[in-house]
């Protein structure tokens, strides 16, 4: 008798669960995520534990301390966590849902309602709370997950599934629902990538590398999530307060994350007005500040930049800074550059701020606001799977309802055509 694959019998049986999951009721699926977030807190210590040796191990093998904040789980990030799986439970389900309807002329109905994907794959690196918030989602939504959290985060989040699996059934739902398949390594990522027939879609987060890997070489379906080079654009009419307070904001309030900013644009007649106190409270907050010639000559503490300066993602405490001939400039450097993740303008003119965001092809485009609001959290979503860049299906912040697909539903009484 030959021996079953061992990584297809946890696909398999995700899938089996999702079926089931798919008829449930939103107080049944409640339910189990209120049982998640009581395990969160019930089990902090031994979360905190696995992350320690996660972190250790990161230490040692040089990951960065960018990474290492993703990485890192501590009391306070996983009261964030169960709070979010309790924001998630006051959402709307989107499962049944009826996008659009009507009745023909011959009396047939006709509706168009939400409905589950089915298994959900995602493939993510050093982000242990992504293990938390894309099963959430994906339980409220109907579907199963299969998740490939990366070596990096092994112990913390072998931790966590197990944490999920346990309350999903004793909430009276199927655990199997939620799968890690951490332990086939890298080869595991491949096959997740190749698993059509029981991976319905797949969502990677991480580094660019990793997100061009899975949509050049997936066969499943893939939602492509986005590496984030984020502008903020200083207008020439910009208010002094409001363009430091949200420069400062966007760059260092959480460096490490894909919505944090990474390049500053200042139009010329800002530059001696504002570039001096900007560069000023960047650097003393620990910014390193590489820029053009203009800004070198209109800020001290400026190191010189090249062209990677622009195309980098860095993850830390580094930032472009270049000056600006007119708004033109400024987005014809955004297109250039962008990831189409996030963009914002500091500006008092109004046809400026119109024009930019009209014209700026990015998921999320702002207006005197901080780029760290690009959050699933933030816009009301509870967790969020991620931050799509394409334009197919979902874009910008993904929650509950892009975690469904749709079906006609027809009803009618013996028509023919």
């Amino acid at each position: 008798m030959t021996q079953a694959d061992p990584f297809l019998v946890k696909l398999d049986r995700a899938r089996t669960a999702s079926k089931r999951l798919a008829t449930v009721t939103t107080t049944q699926k409640n339910a189990a995520l209120e049982a998640i977030a009581v395990e969160l807190e019930n089990g902090v210590d031994e979360v905190v534990e696995a992350n320690a040796k996660d972190l250790q191990r990161g230490a040692e093998n040089g990951i960065g301390e960018g990474l290492l904040d993703r990485l890192r789980l501590d009391a306070e990030r996983l009261r964030g966590l169960a709070a979010a799986v309790r924001d998630v439970i006051a959402l709307p389900d989107p499962v049944g849902q009826v996008v659009r309807g009507s009745t023909l002329g011959n009396g047939i109905a006709i509706s168009q309602v939400r409905v589950p994907f089915g298994v959900v794959g995602a493939i993510y690196e050093a982000r242990p709370n992504v293990t938390v918030d894309i099963a959430a989602l994906a339980l409220k939504s109907g579907n199963g997950a299969v998740l490939r959290g990366g070596s990096a985060a092994e112990h913390s989040n072998r931790v966590l599934v197990s944490l999920i699996q346990r309350a999903v059934t004793r909430a009276g739902l199927d655990g199997e629902a939620v799968q890690t398949i951490d332990e086939f390594g890298r080869e595991g990522a491949a096959r997740l990538m190749r698993a059509r027939g029981y991976i319905d879609v797949l969502i990677p987060r991480g580094s660019a590398g990793l997100i061009s890997t899975v949509v050049n070489e997936s066969t499943v379906p893939v939602i492509e999530t986005g590496s984030g080079i984020v502008h903020v654009y200083v207008d020439g009419s910009a208010d002094e307060e409001m363009a430091v307070s949200v420069v400062k904001n966007a760059k260092t309030h959480r460096p490490s994350v894909c919505n944090a900013a990474e390049t500053l644009l200042v139009h010329r007649d800002a530059a001696e007005r504002l570039l001096p106190r900007l560069a000023n409270e960047l650097i003393g907050a620990g910014v390193e500040l590489s820029g053009d010639d203009a800004a070198r000559a209109a800020a001290d503490g400026v190191l010189a930049a090249d062209d990677e300066t622009w195309a980098t993602e860095h993850h830390a405490l580094e930032m472009g800074v270049k000056v600006v001939e007119s708004l033109d400039e400024a987005l014809a450097h955004i297109e250039r550059y962008s990831t189409r993740h996030t963009e914002a303008i500091v500006t008092q003119d109004y046809a400026n701020a119109e024009r930019f965001l009209a014209e700026v092809d990015s998921a999320v485009v702002m207006v005197n606001a901080s780029t760290r609001f690009t959050d699933g959290g933030e816009f009301g979503f509870g967790a969020e799977v991620g931050i799509s860049t394409q334009k197919l299906h979902a874009r910008g912040p993904m929650g509950l309802p892009e975690l469904t697909s749709t079906k006609w539903l027809v009803r009618g009484a013996g028509q023919i055509r």
